[in-house]
């Protein structure tokens, strides 16, 4: 119960954050993580009703204070807990509802769409072998984080990613606006930032870890790829700087699996590019990769003969790649909604242990995240299922969950404008929602979990970045 009214105070104080010293962004962030220190110290058993009365009296004080009353106020004290788990807040369903009525200016009913004798889009009510192994848990439980294990705020600007290294815990590195990629260690006592990535010119785009975590490349709107020795933690330093053929803005990047030689960008001016990352070469011809538009988004799949890249036109294109030159072969176009931004493209072998086949999670900035099939080796795609999210404006990143194959159920995590981060169980119909984090005063643009889902990262366009605990009594 003390997690769930810690968060509740916590979620409070953070939708007032941003009244607070309008002009001085580095006192309003110093506030919410001392708050957050605060809240973790407080004692543990507390009367029920004294704690009740504090949020109501604070709620009280900050309106007459700030003169605002949030119109979602009204979520806070409909939070749904659960008797079977303690340590879970899950928003009401009537909450979800009112927030995500409707799908506001995207249609998808054209698409094909997978015809199934299951009830779901994962037939999970068979995985006896899959429920042995969480013990029964139901996924509202698996995925009840609640506690903040710890804040960073070490970035002036937007952290517009955040990524966990490859089967790792605890290394997580940061990408900002301000220019800067920061390193850090969430499972350190404390948690620390172990270095920051000083070079690029411009807001920092995008990132990716090699396999072995001993590489990073970072992209950035300065028109560079850069490639990074990470494999000295305290002394990371930059191995190769390549500037884009065309001088243009790069946008994202990603190693191409498997080979670690091989880096796939994409760029301002609508091109998707292999490079060289070893030679600092973009294979020719360069205009096999033209989709259009900017190219916000990249995805690869395990093997990393097919890629997906989406746009800000709405659009997402697949193409196959040679393993040995990196020449581009375009092959399937799907458009999801007219001059709406792809930010983000994410790829999974499959969902459960027993529907085996490959996904593509996508956020489109038309107030809509969507899951598809990936139906042949060219990337064609067919619409799954389609969730509401608030998303028109910002480069909102969602994840899959690591180990969710041996979960009873299947979910993913997205970040939202509303200041919220949403855990969206795929096979759940209708109300999908089993869990809404608020701790954030703007809108949440990454997220990440660590190998193990012990730990999830979120970031913001203050620059803020907490790591989430799924048990505030579990050791690290």
């Amino acid at each position: 119960m003390a997690a769930v009214w810690q968060q509740q105070v916590f979620a409070l104080d953070a939708k007032y954050n941003a009244q607070r010293s309008s002009n001085h962004p580095t006192f309003r962030t110093q506030y919410i993580r001392r708050r957050s220190q605060l809240l973790r110290e407080y004692p543990k058993k507390e009367d029920t009703q004294i704690r009740r009365q504090y949020v109501k009296l604070r709620t009280q004080i900050l309106q007459q204070r700030y003169g605002i009353s949030f119109s979602d106020q009204a979520s806070l004290r409909s939070l749904n807990i659960s008797a079977r788990s303690n340590s879970r807040i899950s928003e009401s369903i009537e909450s979800f509802r009112q927030a995500f009525a409707g799908d506001d200016g995207v249609s998808l009913s054209s698409y094909p769409k997978r015809t199934s004798n299951a009830s779901g889009v994962v037939p999970t009510h068979q995985a006896e072998a899959s429920r042995a192994i969480v013990g029964g848990n139901t996924i509202d439980e698996n995925y009840a984080f609640v506690g903040v294990h710890h804040i960073f705020d070490q970035h002036k600007a937007a952290v517009t990613m955040c990524k966990f290294a490859n089967n790792d815990r605890s290394r997580l590195c940061c990408v900002s606006n301000d220019g800067m990629v920061s390193l850090c260690n969430v499972t350190a006592s404390p948690p620390k930032v172990d270095s920051i990535l000083d070079g690029h010119k411009g807001p920092v785009t995008g990132c990716d870890w090699s396999i072995a975590n001993d590489l990073l490349v970072t992209s950035s709107t300065d028109g560079t790829v850069r490639l990074w020795d990470v494999s000295l933690v305290l002394s990371p330093k930059c191995l190769r700087t390549v500037q884009d053929p065309d001088g243009a803005e790069v946008l994202c990047c990603a190693f191409v699996p498997a080979n670690s030689n091989m880096v796939v960008a994409g760029n301002s001016q609508g091109l998707l590019l292999v490079l060289n990352i070893s030679t600092g070469i973009y294979p020719r011809p360069r205009s096999n990769g033209k989709i259009g538009g900017r190219v916000l988004s990249i995805a690869c799949e395990s093997t990393g003969q097919l890629i997906w890249a989406g746009n800000n036109k709405g659009v997402i294109v697949s193409f196959i790649v040679d393993a040995g030159s990196g020449k581009l072969t375009k092959c399937r176009k799907l458009n999801i909604a007219e001059n709406c931004a792809i930010t983000c493209l994410s790829w999974r072998a499959w969902m459960s242990r027993e529907a085996r086949d490959p996904t593509l999670l996508v956020n489109c900035a038309a107030n809509v995240i969507c899951l598809f099939r990936v139906s042949d080796k060219n990337g064609t795609l067919q619409l799954r299922r389609k969730f509401s999210v608030r998303h028109k404006h910002q480069l909102l990143h969602s994840t899959f969950c690591p180990i969710m194959s041996f979960r009873q159920g299947a979910c993913i995590v997205t970040g939202s404008e509303d200041s919220c981060v949403y855990f969206l169980d795929i096979e759940r119909e209708g109300k999908a929602c089993v869990n809404k984090l608020q701790g954030h005063a703007c809108p949440v643009l990454g997220v990440s979990f660590n190998y193990d889902e012990s730990l999830l990262a979120t970031s913001d366009v203050q620059g803020l970045v907490i790591i989430w605990r799924r048990n505030p009594t579990e050791a690290l």
